[in-house]
């Protein structure tokens, strides 16, 4: 049987580049699994994605020629049913006649319920040319592409225009046929660098002959690796480092495919407009490379990547100079244009800024923010006054030019544009950190002022948004309230303050009557949802859970909690007590009467006197050292009353016939309850 390697290349025009990479991978993936499933893969499969500007390609090894033969086992009727008074029925004919076989030659299984007619044979195995034309017409359709096209006269539909199809299995070209192209084996380089069209001689040879004859480098991840490099070797002859995320690499990677690092420079009097500005004109527009000095300080120098590679790079050079300096130009005339009004008087235009026609305008919004923050501030121990003022200008940057050209930057220009005002430090920080923490693992505000705005902000939004009906649901989330809520769940695990509090202040910020009446409980228990996300990244799932039972309202202690019901977990006694515990809740939930205080007279048995005054001597104990917040002092505690619980279960009917010792009974069961859970629910341990 003939195993080589199998190349499949699609050549077309230039794809999306930020969906290439997904693109090239998903291809890849599709292909070796229709083939695994086809049994035409010797072994474990291991495979090659390749994806450039033009070209979608995988590479296999270790693909059959031919299927193996099987074994196959077609059944039919059941036994039962199969033949009557002696005689075979038609359905037993008729499935011996699809079989092409006589009655004789079929056998009895057993199906696992019941024994069939059945009939072995031995299937020959398929050629790859059979199996391999409808896997990759499903694997193309399975294609993760949001927006099709057509091109020319063709009726077949792609991400881009497909000009060009190779199938080879080694040095064979394999008949296929997809997206109304005939496989072959010649393939197309570089648009400008390579001599056109050439012969791919093996499958193997691909990546090898797309670089030497193609002037291509097909691997993403060895153009991305590749120009990283380059990037960072041009950097450090500079002492500089690279300003760039993962995403501009990524795009800039599906963009070239014989990437050319090279080195350009802008005016030293654009470095007056803030970096950021530059950065983002930089990065979004023109896809370039800014550079940091030491200090974290943009330079007037930048990288770009080229698909050309010339002798003399210089006009690729000053023409990217001349259209970057283009853009710094409208980046510098926006920061002087919008120093001409201060953020104070910028507030009556927000009027004219729906924020939700259900809720008002940003202006609207901002009267909200004001009292919400200076709230917040208060009880974190800051001025009022200065928060107010820092609530009153956090939006007044949403209609500046600079904003208006980049809204990636507001909060960043309004910092700018507070302390050319001359506002206090407090305050231009407080309005640039107010939006943070804007994603997940973002950093939080630094100060009690910028904290409070960034409280007031996230909840007025979380509250707002809900109590209007734009509840998330799936993946629809228009105004990012789980984002709004894991943001205000990290500040207030740094920060004594109570979220339901927090919550009924926003509402009440709004007009009555504007919000749904049960939205204040609704958005608690969403958070309490998104805590415990956030937590189990952290912590198993039923510590979280019996820490979440008890709704904390105050989160800066939550770390300790679980923490200490995670060391109460390993004592000997926890499980014990836990199952204990959860024996207690079930009785409770039978008492037919209010549960009060225990009435010491109507102890009868010795078990029951005991467990009281076990409870009795260590309820200060718990409650001392809940009060120092020692939550693993309060739960290790409760180890030492486990000998009277067993011995209250072993020896005492809880139900007894006279009512007033039943409900004695459980009011010391209730008792025990509240010390057992002052911290946790530790029933659902183990759960």
């Amino acid at each position: 049987m003939l195993i080589q390697t199998l190349l499949i290349e699609l050549l077309t025009e230039e794809l999306p580049p930020k969906a290439l990479n997904n693109l090239g991978n998903s291809l890849a993936a599709s292909i070796v699994e229709g083939l695994e499933k086809a049994q035409l893969i010797e072994g474990a499969a291991e495979y090659t994605a390749y994806a450039s500007p033009r070209r979608l390609a995988v590479q296999i090894k270790n693909v059959k020629a031919v299927q193996a033969d099987q074994e196959v086992v077609k059944k039919g009727p059941a036994v039962a049913n199969a033949v009557k008074d002696g005689a075979p029925t038609k359905a037993l004919e008729g499935f011996a006649r699809s079989c092409g076989a006589n009655i004789a030659d079929l056998k009895i299984v057993h199906d696992g319920k019941q024994d069939v007619y059945a009939y072995e044979f031995t299937q020959q195995g398929k050629s790859l040319p059979e199996l391999l034309e409808d896997i990759l017409a499903q694997a193309v359709k399975k294609l993760p592409i949001p927006k099709v096209m057509r091109w020319g006269s063709s009726t077949h539909t792609f991400v881009r225009p497909v000009h060009g199809l190779i199938v080879m299995h080694g040095v064979d070209t394999v008949a296929a046929s997809v997206l109304g192209l005939e496989s072959q084996r010649q393939t197309s380089g570089h648009r400008f660098l390579s001599d056109g069209l050439f012969d791919i001689t093996h499958a193997d040879r691909y990546a090898e002959q797309m670089r030497e004859q193609g002037k291509v480098i097909a691997s993403f991840a060895e153009r991305k690796s590749a120009i990283q490099a380059a990037l960072n070797q041009q950097a450090g002859r500079l002492n500089a480092t690279v300003a760039a995320d993962e995403a501009l690499l990524d795009e800039v990677t599906a963009l070239v495919e014989w990437p050319v690092v090279l080195e350009a420079q802008f005016e030293e009097h654009f470095l007056a407009v803030p970096q950021e500005c530059l950065i983002l004109t930089m990065q979004q527009n023109q896809k370039y490379f800014p550079l940091l000095d030491q200090n974290g300080k943009l330079m007037n120098r930048f990288l770009l990547v080229s698909n050309l590679q010339t002798e003399d790079p210089s006009h690729i050079i000053h023409g990217n100079e001349r259209v970057l300096r283009a853009r710094l130009s409208d980046a510098e005339f926006f920061y002087k244009q919008d120093q001409k009004a201060t953020l104070e008087s910028r507030l009556p235009k927000l009027a004219n800024v729906v924020y939700h026609n259900k809720i008002g305008s940003q202006a609207e919004r901002i009267e909200r923010l004001q009292s919400l923050a200076a709230h917040i501030a208060a009880q974190l121990g800051a001025d009022k006054a200065t928060a107010e003022r820092a609530a009153r200008l956090a939006k007044a940057d949403l209609v500046t030019e600079m904003v208006g050209e980049f809204p990636e930057l507001q909060g960043t220009m309004g910092k700018y544009y507070a302390q050319l005002d001359g506002e206090s430090p407090e305050i231009a920080d407080a309005v640039e950190q107010h939006y943070q923490p804007r994603f997940a693992g973002d950093k939080l505000p630094e100060s009690p002022i910028a904290t409070a705005v960034a409280l007031a902000d996230k909840l007025e939004t979380l509250v707002g948004i809900w109590g209007i009906g734009l509840i998330p649901t799936g993946d629809k989330d228009p105004y990012a309230l789980r984002r709004s809520a894991l943001g205000v769940l990290r500040m207030l695990m740094q920060h004594d303050l109570d979220i339901n509090d927090l919550l009924q202040t926003a509402y009440n910020s709004f007009p009555q009557g504007k919000l749904a009446d049960n939205t204040v409980a609704e958005v608690a228990d969403f958070m309490q949802a998104r805590l415990a996300v956030l937590l189990q990244n952290d912590y198993p799932q039923d510590i979280v859970a019996a820490v979440l039972a008890k709704k904390p309202s105050r989160l800066n202690d939550l770390a300790a909690k679980l923490q200490a019901v995670a060391a109460f977990k390993q004592l000997p006694e926890a499980a014990a007590l836990a199952a204990a515990n959860k024996r207690v809740q079930n009785l409770l939930k039978k008492a037919d009467s209010e549960l009060g205080a225990v009435n010491e007279s109507l102890l009868q048995q010795n078990e029951e006197q005991a467990l009281f005054a076990a409870a009795k001597d260590l309820q200060p104990k718990i409650e001392a050292a809940l009060a120092a917040q020692d939550f693993q002092t309060a739960l290790s505690a409760l180890a030492s009353v486990k000998p009277q619980v067993d011995a209250f279960f072993d020896n005492v009917m809880v139900m007894a016939d006279d009512a007033a010792v039943k409900q004695n009974r459980l009011n010391l069961l209730n008792k025990l309850a509240d010390l057992m859970n002052a911290v946790a629910d530790i029933a659902l341990l183990g759960e």
